[in-house]
């Protein structure tokens, strides 16, 4: 194949996900997916594996290239380019009890998915998918641990479906549990919980805006802030991630093996110092700051999409349920842990 063929299939392959993001924004606005607040990313998700187990057969393989290119190089754009949703001061504004809950947080569920994925008997690559998005920022922190781990896609869509359904559980439990009186929290130990226990972003304002409906708490803000710390977070963790998986591999090999390093988390935290100077002189105006997170919200759907493209239900039926029963024993920890923790140490 010539080189003007390839460009025309890789670009036929990256058109054909294009097209099926913009429906995912068209279907993301209607009022049931709103109320559910599931975002453009999951819903990508859900049309590229319905693509994949209905039309991937009749369409050309040399669209598969255009595809890949989507959920690989668009991907770690999108990550980076998230890092202008998010800036220091946010840290700051928030305190150090919360920047405290996150770490233990992020560390015990890791721990916890770890430990309980080798007691499941589970791969470690689906152990490490399924533990990195609940113990981050949901689909986006799956998408960034993709590269890393370096895994089949059919496991990264099924870590993401994990994420899909017990955040969207604790978004309902959280404040039905708030208004009941069975969490015995403050408000600012509340919020601290719903930001550092609940899966994506989305989950985490639904639920603040549903519990403090009004805003006179600032629960829903401060929750969201807490949320955004964590996914600060997600550049050390892929960083330690790469250099475990690469001693885990020279262990294995007995050889030299080169590091892995996910250059794409460093320029993601650029991205965050830069936005952090760039907020504090006013430089770009609201509406730059919308056009700059519509777009990285549509590359990263996109990437979702090419994901969801590799998943048949062959595939999760290959996984079975211990990916599911692994994101519940996580979700465990998350609810009782993370309430004591924010009793104890907000």
């Amino acid at each position: 194949m010539r080189i003007s063929e390839k460009s025309a299939a890789v670009s036929h392959g990256i058109l054909l996900i294009a097209l099926f993001s913009l429906a995912a924004f068209y279907v993301s606005g209607f009022a049931w997916v709103k109320y559910l607040n599931l975002s453009p990313l999951i819903v990508g998700i859900v049309l590229g594996m319905l693509y994949a187990n209905s039309l991937r057969n009749h369409l050309p393989d040399t669209w598969v290239p255009g595809i890949k290119f989507c959920s690989k190089q668009l991907l770690r754009l999108g990550i980076i380019l998230y890092g202008f949703r998010l800036t220091f001061q946010q840290v700051m504004d928030i305190g150090g009890s919360a920047i405290l809950v996150d770490t233990i947080i992020i560390c015990g569920t890791m721990g916890v998915g770890i430990l309980a994925g080798k007691l499941l008997r589970m791969d470690s690559d689906t152990t490490l998918m399924v533990s990195t998005g609940s113990a981050v920022c949901g689909a986006a922190a799956v998408l960034g641990a993709e590269p890393v781990v370096k895994c089949q896609p059919y496991k990264t869509a099924i870590a993401v479906s994990t994420v899909v359904i017990f955040g969207t559980l604790s978004m309902f439990l959280y404040p039905i549990a708030w208004r009941a009186g069975w969490i015995d929290l403050s408000d600012q130990q509340m919020a601290v919980y719903t930001g550092s226990t609940l899966h994506e972003v989305a989950h985490v304002v639904g639920a603040g805006n549903a519990v403090d409906p009004d805003g006179a708490l600032a629960i829903a803000d401060n929750a969201t802030i807490t949320k955004m710390i964590r996914v600060m977070m997600l550049a050390p963790l892929l960083l330690v991630m790469g250099l475990f998986l690469s001693r885990r591999s020279k262990g294995e090999t007995k050889g030299k093996t080169k590091i892995s390093v996910p250059w794409f988390a460093f320029w993601f935290l650029a991205v965050i110092g830069l936005n952090s100077l760039l907020t504090n002189y006013n430089v770009i105006p609201v509406a730059g700051y919308d056009l700059i997170n519509n777009f990285d919200t549509f590359l990263l759907t996109m990437a979702m999409t090419a994901l969801g493209a590799e998943t048949s239900i062959e595939k999760f039926k290959q996984a079975g349920a211990k990916p599911f029963a692994l994101a519940g024993i996580i979700y465990v920890w998350l609810v009782i842990g993370g309430f004591f923790l924010c009793k104890w140490l907000v």
